[in-house]
């Protein structure tokens, strides 16, 4: 049985977060992406860019799932996906 040492463990550890890393932001990319279709159907149909209630819906279930820390992510998200407003 081989034990690993300290240094072997943290670097496969990191090695693990970069590839999870890699996920996240192709995933981040696809919500841009599917966000910005939501948003030109909608104004091509005569509504608003933006659906405040939907957002603040997202913005509950995050905080749900992660504590305050998950409004800050929702935050974030939101923001890539329909810009500032």
């Amino acid at each position: 049985m081989t034990t690993l040492t300290a240094e072997q463990t943290i670097a496969d550890a990191r090695e693990r977060i970069d590839a999870l890393d890699d996920r996240i932001l192709a995933l981040i990319q696809e919500r841009m992406a599917v966000s910005t279709v939501v948003q030109q159907t909608r104004i091509a149909a005569g509504g608003r860019r933006l659906n405040l209630s939907r957002e603040m819906e997202i913005l509950g279930r995050y905080r749900e799932a992660l504590g305050r820390p998950g409004t800050a992510l929702a935050m974030t998200l939101l923001e890539l996906c329909r810009g500032r407003i």
